[in-house]
């Protein structure tokens, strides 16, 4: 079914209910039926013109023509999403409105949900439509003057979006996966009632299981709930709620259920200098030095895994170097004859928003990938922030990937060739420490394996970062925080130094007398919860008004409350409201951030001068100031005027954040930071890259846009966009069929990378768009 006509069988089928429910007499439900039915007609009719005039020009931002996927595209289709659901639940009133059996209420609900995300989505369609008035021709990510983009990140963070995590949660996705989401919503509203309470482990699972109940059968109190959390608390939550993966019981669980394999081994590499022959001209060496930012040498955690022993993974020099992980070290159970060393070696960046997990969280897929590719893995556990901001991150990687090719015999693995992975935040990594080895003159991996990455850490706006407002994975306070903490902007978390000063044995105490009070506790919140939710139905039609005053604040006053010392440096508390006010004058204060010249490699001046702020630009270029009033449109930047028809009036959010970091520190220009932003020499350094991305993630405008700047330098790159799946999918790869089928999609393309090319496939144009094969669906908007 077309736009066109979904929406004029919507219209249509909102009209019939209008003039049912008209007829009814004065009864409230009746009459806010006919409300509901009235607005659905409303904003159907005005989402119309502007989704169609997106869906007409978003052809011009594909890659190609075989691989219709962009931000454009995949607001359309979320938008036809929310407008299936109304269908159907217009058609099941329309055939049941007449049955004694028809619950009127439920079905209120539902509908006043829907019709709530749908004038969000027709807001988020105007945006997008001024990103397209405003952006350069062919780009996706607006580029101007970064006051106004903050005033249209002041404006777009307003927006109300509790709608989009209550009985809306995860529509635009797969059926099969939504109840997983409902699940991670309720887990996380839960786990922000107990955050800051010096709970740890297993207590603060326990606890948020009890207390979860009446955000299950709520989900208007979750919806608001989530969005309050999402707006105010800061990413050691993220990182403490991420990190749950970590708590042994549940990594033990996820492991039984894994992939049994011969080798996991946690290995620690010491801070030692080694040299490294360079490509062109291997007599001669370069030293990679250990990683220094921040804090200084210290060993590097990785972890190999491999479904066979082979050659090397059980030698004297290994066994040097493996950390004992108690009872997960006795996963090595050696054959009596070995396997000999693969021809293939797969270096694993993991994601995590640069803030959380580790191996461990990913290593269940991880394990199936070693055996279906026969290949060692050597996934990498990089230091993460606030604690470790950038560059540390990217220098550990690094001198992990150089160990890996220098030892790779150690590894079981002959090194012929080398595919460098990632996803999301170790996407980013991939491209960034194949960009800092063809720097060195060392050699770079055969090719990128890049799963959902972000390339583009600039606070700036893109029609798929418009998703934001909906997604309950990737929601913008949570993208700005990470990225915040990443570029330095974040401060460290104090309670850790108490914990440490408890010790272990002081956590296990502290935590079991917590777990003993929280199931005491928790049961009597459980039931009642379910006293309180009675009570208040009860009394809705009586006193309609009251019902949000006697909404319980389930999130302490204290989980909510600004962290002692954030404002202690002007520039670290950089919040929306005074960004613009701030400017770019700030832009020395942050250069000690940057990397050495010595990271940066050859490149001129002239090839980075996209670091220049508006401020900066010579004299020699007065003329582009001569604009005309199209050209000036352009760089107002979008939304800073009425984006609005006149008498559309979004909703607004009550949950508005007390600090909104914006990360735009000049550091998250750098290339080793952005490489989106990396200038044309040195993208034509990577090796061939191959993208998996998903169309309705956030993230998506970032993998077509370095699709596209890679296919216009000539250098072989492949992109396939999965659909109706999160971001993260690759942690979710055991849940159901699609998020199987993806995971089986990254496979393949490493293994492309892992093929040895025969004289035919060598060079760009072998990869260019006639190996850019169809997606497993194509997005259909």
């Amino acid at each position: 079914m077309d736009l066109h006509t979904m929406i004029q069988a919507l219209v249509t089928l909102a009209e019939d209910n209008m003039a049912f429910f008209s007829s009814q007499g004065p009864g409230d439900t009746a009459r806010r039926l006919l409300g509901v039915f009235a607005g659905v007609r409303e904003q159907a009719m005005g989402i119309e013109p502007v989704l169609s005039h997106l869906l007409g020009m978003a052809h011009l931002f594909d890659l190609d023509s075989e691989t219709p996927a962009n931000g454009y595209r995949s607001l359309v289709h979320t938008a036809r999403c929310c407008m299936a659901h109304l269908l159907h639940k217009s058609r099941y009133v329309a055939s049941n409105r007449r049955s004694i059996f028809f619950r009127a209420s439920h079905n209120l609900a539902e509908l006043e949900a829907y019709l709530a995300a749908l004038t969000q989505l027709r807001a988020l369609a105007y945006y997008a439509q001024s990103l397209l008035a405003t952006n350069q021709p062919g780009l996706l990510f607006f580029e101007g003057d970064e006051g106004h983009m903050a005033n249209f990140l002041r404006e777009y963070v307003t927006l109300h979006k509790g709608c989009f995590y209550g009985r809306c949660l995860g529509f635009q996705f797969t059926p099969s996966i939504r109840p997983f989401l409902q699940t991670i919503a309720i887990g996380l509203v839960s786990f922000g009632e107990h955050y800051k309470r010096n709970e740890t482990g297993l207590s603060v699972t326990a606890s948020s299981l009890f207390t979860g109940g009446r955000f299950a059968i709520d989900p208007e109190l979750r919806g608001t709930e989530f969005e309050r959390i999402t707006q105010n608390l800061d990413v050691h939550f993220w990182k403490a709620f991420w990190n749950i993966t970590e708590i042994e019981v549940l990594s033990s669980l996820a492991n039984m259920a894994s992939t049994t394999v011969r080798v996991s081994r946690l290995l620690s590499l010491p801070p030692e200098a080694f040299e490294m022959p360079l490509t062109a001209d291997p007599k001669f060496t370069v030293t990679i030095s250990p990683p220094l930012a921040h804090s200084g040498p210290g060993p590097i955690l990785v972890r190999l895994i491999s479904y066979d022993l082979r050659e090397g993974q059980d030698s004297e020099e290994l066994n040097r170097l493996v950390k004992s992980e108690g009872q997960r070290s006795l996963e090595l159970r050696p054959r009596p004859q070995q396997v000999s060393r693969s021809q293939s070696l797969v270096v694993h960046i993991h994601g995590g928003g640069f803030v959380a997990q580790t191996s461990k969280s990913h290593e269940p897929y991880l394990k199936s990938w070693a055996q279906e590719l026969g290949a060692p893995i050597l996934s990498i556990d990089y230091s993460l922030a606030p604690e470790a901001p950038f560059p540390r991150a990217l220098e550990e990687c690094f001198y992990a990937y150089c160990w890996a090719v220098k030892h790779c015999a150690l590894l079981g693995s002959t090194g012929e060739r080398i595919c460098l992975a990632g996803d999301s935040a170790g996407g980013n990594l991939c491209f960034t420490v194949s960009l800092r080895a063809a720097a060195y003159g060392v050699r770079v991996p055969d090719g990128i394996m890049a799963a959902y990455p972000a390339t583009m850490l600039q606070s700036t706006a893109s029609p798929s970062r418009l998703l934001s407002l909906m997604d309950p994975l990737l929601p913008l306070s949570v993208l700005t925080r990470c990225v915040s903490a990443y570029a330095g902007g974040e401060t460290e978390d104090r309670s850790d130094s108490d914990q440490k000063a408890l010790g272990m044995m002081g956590l296990v105490r502290r935590d079991t007398a917590l777990l003993i009070r929280d199931l005491r506790l928790g049961a009597s919140s459980w039931l009642n919860s379910f006293l309180e939710l009675s009570g208040r139905k009860s009394n809705k039609t009586s006193a309609p008004m009251t019902e949000s005053m006697t909404m319980r604040r389930s999130v302490s006053e204290a989980a909510l409350a600004q962290p002692e010392g954030l404002l202690d440096d002007p520039v670290k508390s950089l919040t929306i409201q005074d960004l613009s006010l701030r400017g770019s004058s700030e832009t020395s204060e942050a250069s000690q951030l940057s990397l050495s010249a010595e990271t940066l490699g050859p490149c001129k001046p002239s090839d980075v001068n996209f670091l220049l702020g508006p401020e900066d630009v010579p004299e020699g270029s007065e003329a582009l100031h001569e604009l005309s009033s199209q050209d000036h449109c352009r760089t107002s930047g979008p939304c800073t005027n009425a984006a609005f028809p006149e008498g559309f009036h979004p909703r607004r959010s009550s949950q508005a954040a007390t600090q909104m970091p914006l990360y735009s520190s000049p550091i998250v220009k750098n290339p080793f930071m952005s490489p989106l932003l990396a200038p044309d020499s040195m993208l034509q350094s990577l090796p061939p890259v191959h993208i998996v991305a998903c169309a309705l993630d956030p993230m998506l405008d970032d993998s077509v846009m370095i699709a596209r700047r890679l296919r216009g330098l000539g250098q072989p790159v492949t992109l396939r966009v999965v659909e109706d799946l999160p971001h993260g999918f690759l942690s979710l790869a055991a849940l159901c069929r699609e998020t199987r089928q993806a995971t089986a999609l990254c496979v393949e393309r490493i293994r492309l990378i892992l093929t040895v090319p025969g004289p035919a496939a060598m060079g760009p144009a072998a990869m260019g768009p006639a190996a850019i094969a169809t997606p497993p669906r194509t997005p259909s908007v």
